[in-house]
């Protein structure tokens, strides 16, 4: 294909100064203020023409000075939108205006953005602080703009090379998958998707439950070459699927990582929180912070159905999968719609207190690769009402024997969900005026859900948007110390949401080791435990455990009572799974179970094709399936 650059700037040859890629999209610059106002819909006419998304700005030596752009900025957006920063990224010439209320700075029609852009010539990117003050999204946006001369520098040569072979004529070929993790099993995801032009990663986790090498996904095989793979898709921030991605940047990987905005933020913070279990558990962590600042300056985020090219041959969307916060199903076009798949990650098709349920109808599909986490006959999910209502009565119930109860969370989705049902139950008085403590990871990830409410559901939205944040109850206290962890430990009756949620490390463990015992004591289990883990155990029943107290191996007993609230997962339970392959529009041709127990895969793809009579495949690790 000619350089679609050059014949860009050809359409406007005096007045566009130079061009660049940001991963598919095409910035174009001017030195002309007036054509920079008001380009009579040139910009468009070329959208229109060569179907890419073209942005214009201003070139670098047009810019205001940033103290000016700071003044007219404040000057300019109304006081109450809250304005908490300004950066910039004079590089790109954008600024990036943080605020508590978006819309204000927007402006009815965008006419407050507009006067800013007119004023300053910068072009502004609006962002909403979180209400819960969020370290770890300050610093990931500090990351992406602030004097980042390498970050456009990267997203230029991605670019390039999307655009380099880009001829749709030519795109033919055969196209294959293998499963490096995450067949006939729950943990460390990862799928190598090939064609005859490219090599995308879908996924890239860890066990976290598992032991040595079965923690990982088989990256040691002749079909995986890190330095011919083009992209990595992320569907979810959770560690089955992110937990390994650093890893490949500390092994030399130098190319785009797809995924919404919170996936980025959040996947982040629990790679980093990986490194600070190791260090507690004595072992060496796998990579450092440094490869988690390299995953982020090389994430290309993008929002639900939005279409972007990401390799000559392939196109993704991603769609709302009702799972976590950001989480993703992925469609991929591949071959100018030569065959299109659709790869579900972990799904929810049920609507949340959090999440609006995953998304069913999409342009085109062939093939679908969908989880079964809970496939099996067995898997007959209650109802949530009647799931809500269990764990406010295990809660009451200890806490009229004078007990605790320990809800070991999943920092990200799980631990919201119950904070909301909590939160409602004891304004309703169903639940005493008990304290209820938060620890771990989950205030953290709280604060990320308040930068992102237009990812949670439209109820939950706009409480956040009325000041109304239900994350920042005064039920809630957040424990940060092991001093304030020894105070809820020796105190008396309470509830404590704690990471991890399979008791692999983490606050929740500490918990466990003393509240064990006590037979007044409840853990209630309301996510998914991995078959290994310490929390699988306790939730079939062992009786004793050995575990590190103090520096010594001591055998604990456990008298404690352990419940198990399974309709309160966040995964799509049985008939959510096949009322999801039933609702799919397109139908597929061909569905790949994955994400599961053998047995709940092969149970699952026996049902799916007695009654849709669709071909299903249950593939091992390291099974390589033709596509097309």
């Amino acid at each position: 294909m000619p350089d679609i650059l050059k014949d860009i700037q050809k359409e406007l040859p005096k007045i566009i100064t130079s061009a660049n890629f940001e991963g598919a999209n095409i910035v174009l610059y001017t030195n002309d203020l007036d054509f920079f106002k008001d380009n009579n819909g040139a910009i468009k006419e070329l959208v229109n023409k060569f179907k890419k998304r073209i942005e214009l700005r201003a070139d670098s030596k047009l810019l205001k000075e940033q103290e000016e752009v700071k003044k007219i900025i404040k000057e300019t957006i109304p006081e109450d939108a809250g304005l908490t920063n300004i950066l910039f990224d004079p590089q790109r010439s954008i600024v990036v205006i943080e605020s508590k209320r978006p819309g204000l700075v927007i402006g009815k029609a965008g006419l407050i953005l507009k006067e800013i852009k007119n004023k300053s010539f910068w072009i502004p990117q609006i962002q909403r602080s979180p209400a819960i003050k969020s370290k770890i999204t300050e610093n990931i946006r500090e990351v992406l703009y602030q004097n980042n001369n390498a970050r456009k520098k990267f997203l230029n040569s991605v670019g390039k090379k999307i655009y380099n072979e880009w001829n749709p004529e030519k795109i033919e070929g055969w196209i294959r998958v293998t499963f490096l993790g995450g067949a006939r099993q729950v943990g460390r995801s990862c799928i190598l998707l090939q064609t005859q032009q490219s090599k995308i990663l879908l996924d890239c986790g860890v066990n976290v439950a598992a032991k040595g090498k079965d923690r990982f996904p088989y990256l040691n095989v002749n079909e995986f070459k890190i330095n011919e793979l083009d992209a990595i898709i992320l569907t979810h921030a959770h560690l089955d699927h992110s937990g390994l991605i650093p890893y490949l940047f500390k092994m030399g990987y130098k190319g785009p990582v797809y995924m919404t905005p919170p996936t980025r933020d959040i996947s982040a913070l629990l790679a980093l929180d990986f490194i600070g279990v190791a260090y507690k558990q004595a072992t060496a962590p796998l990579f450092s912070s440094i490869d988690v600042k390299e995953m982020v300056k090389h994430t290309i985020c993008l929002d639900y159905n939005e279409v972007t090219d990401i390799a000559p041959d392939i196109r993704i969307t991603f769609y709302n999968a009702g799972h976590a916060l950001g989480s993703s199903m992925i469609h991929i076009n591949i071959g100018n719609g030569a065959h299109n798949l659709l790869y579900t990650g972990d799904t929810k098709f049920a609507r949340t207190r959090l999440l609006d349920r995953a998304i069913s109808n999409f342009p085109r599909l062939e093939t679908m690769i969908i989880e079964s986490t809970y496939g099996s006959r067995a898997d007959v999910l209650p109802s949530r009402k009647e799931s809500e209502e269990e764990i406010i009565q295990t809660i009451k119930q200890t806490i009229e024997k004078k007990g605790k109860v320990l809800i070991p969370e999943l920092g990200l989705g799980r631990a919201q969900e119950t904070m909301l049902i909590l939160e409602e139950a004891m304004k309703q008085n169903k639940l005493p005026k008990i304290p209820i403590y938060i620890d771990g990871m989950i205030w953290d990830i709280n604060g990320i859900h308040t930068a992102y409410p237009d990812f949670l559901n439209s109820n939950i939205k706009s409480e956040i948007f009325r000041d109304n944040n239900p994350f920042v109850s005064s039920i809630f206290k957040r424990v940060g110390s092991q001093s304030e962890r020894k105070k809820v430990i020796e105190g008396g009756p309470c509830v404590i949401l704690a990471t991890s949620g399979m008791l692999v490390g983490g606050a929740s463990v500490e918990y466990f080791k003393h509240f064990a015992l006590n037979k007044n004591d409840k853990i209630c289990f309301v996510c998914y435990q991995g078959i290994g883990s310490l929390g699988r155990q306790v939730q079939e029943g062992i009786k004793q455990i050995k575990m590190n107290i103090e520096g010594k191996e001591e055998i604990i007993q456990i008298n404690m009572d352990v419940v198990s609230i399974t309709g309160l997962t966040a995964h799509s339970g049985r008939n959510e799974l096949l009322e999801f392959v039933n609702r799919c529009q397109p139908r597929a041709n061909k569905i790949i179970i994955n994400h599961g127990e053998q047995s709940k895969c092969l149970d699952l793809a026996s049902s799916i094709y007695k009654l849709q009579h669709i071909e299903t495949n249950v593939p091992k690790n390291l099974e390589t399936i033709r596509l097309r």
